[in-house]
């Protein structure tokens, strides 16, 4: 008899084994708009046995890799300092044992836990950002750990030069002048991610983070912060091929709200986002 344990599809193997290993993080204290990411992971668990463990897009299964998916953490809510030392604890344990981390949120402020963590282990870090929003704030109202600030935080460490943003579409105008100068940001698209590929030198340690609201909302509408002039499933489909030869050394996918999408469409499109992510990954 097997335990009760839901997981997402395909993660069967122990932590030993596995090549990559997911976790949740049910954290969305910070959230300026419309919460809920705090229930993402489990209903991408659920939703993800409705889906085959084989990519058409990709011609490859989960079956032949080894995943784990360890659960999800016990943050404390309302505490985002405390919350993302925790995140970072547990994405270092993963990293020191040289496998994956994979991280679903959650709100974006979570992703910054794993960035430091891979960060400590890779000084040399690229990171790659998919969203609508700039998340360069230097605070929200004052907080400066915020998901309106994460992308900024992680430049706290990382500096120039490190950190390509793309499809973004929402942000303070001061933001986009800052990026100027500090990121390398596209509007709107992701024509520019090829050449940005292109010019990581092969074998550099690189993190990719997405935030599901870059979906636009006809096709995702159970986010936090939804944002018209988004892009679609295909779309992202090209940017994975694309990220296909960098050497990606953690990632994490955030920012569905569950509760917000009553036809479940958008936790559906974040299962299979996450479902081809892994596998562009392994």
């Amino acid at each position: 008899m097997h335990s009760n344990i839901h997981t997402f599809i395909g993660c069967d193997s122990t932590f030993d084994d596995a090549q990559v290993v997911i976790f949740g993080a049910p954290f969305d204290s910070t959230t300026s708009f419309r919460p809920g990411t705090r229930f993402a992971a489990d209903y991408i668990r659920m939703d993800s046995f409705g889906l085959e463990t084989y990519s058409p897009y990709l011609d490859k299964d989960l079956s032949d890799y080894h995943l784990t998916d360890i659960g999800n953490l016990d943050l404390p809510f309302g505490n985002a300092s405390k919350s993302l030392e925790l995140i970072e604890e547990t994405a270092t344990e993963i990293l020191r044992a040289d496998k994956i981390p994979f991280l679903i949120g959650g709100e974006h402020l979570v992703s910054l836990g794993t960035i430091r963590a891979a960060y400590q282990k890779y000084p040399n870090l690229k990171l790659i950002h998919f969203d609508a929003h700039t998340d360069l704030r230097e605070d929200y109202m004052g907080e400066q750990l915020s998901h309106a600030a994460v992308i900024r935080r992680a430049w706290d460490f990382m500096g120039d030069g490190n950190i390509s943003q793309f499809c973004i579409r929402s942000g303070e105008r001061a933001e986009f002048e800052w990026a100027k100068t500090h990121t390398h940001l596209e509007k709107f698209s992701y024509e520019t991610l090829k050449s940005v590929v292109d010019s990581i030198e092969e074998g550099t340690p690189v993190y990719v983070t997405i935030d599901l609201d870059v979906f636009d909302p006809s096709i995702f509408s159970g986010t936090g912060t939804p944002e018209p002039g988004g892009i679609f499933f295909n779309d992202m489909i090209k940017i994975l091929k694309t990220l296909s030869p960098l050497n990606i050394i953690g990632a994490d996918v955030v920012e569905l709200s569950p509760h917000y999408d009553q036809t479940g469409v958008s936790t559906a499109t974040a299962c299979k986002v996450i479902r081809e992510f892994l596998l562009t990954i392994l």
